[in-house]
């Protein structure tokens, strides 16, 4: 049954007659599901490596490595890394 209901307001209660009609969906189409199912995931980490924190840095660091892409924070790491090679701290 294909009714047009008028609605107004953004939200709403769903009368008896309305719930009557409704079609309950049980599952998502195959297609649609064959999508999701192919998303890779990133599943927990084994052994955590890193530490979530915030830090502030100037403007000019950031559209750096942001400007070089995907990995633009990685990149970060690495550069903090060597920088520490580089100037033992004591």
């Amino acid at each position: 049954m294909n009714k047009k209901v008028n609605v107004v307001e953004d939200d709403f209660e769903w009368t008896d007659t309305e719930f009557k009609h409704s079609v309950k969906i049980n599952s998502l189409p195959k297609t649609l599901q064959s999508k999701i199912a192919s998303r890779k995931v990133r599943g927990p980490q084994k052994n955590p490596t890193k530490v979530s924190t915030t830090i502030r840095l100037s403007s000019e660091v950031i559209s750096s490595f942001k400007a070089t892409g995907s990995g633009w924070q990685t990149k970060i790491d690495l550069a903090l890394k060597q920088w520490l090679e580089e100037h033992k701290l004591t």
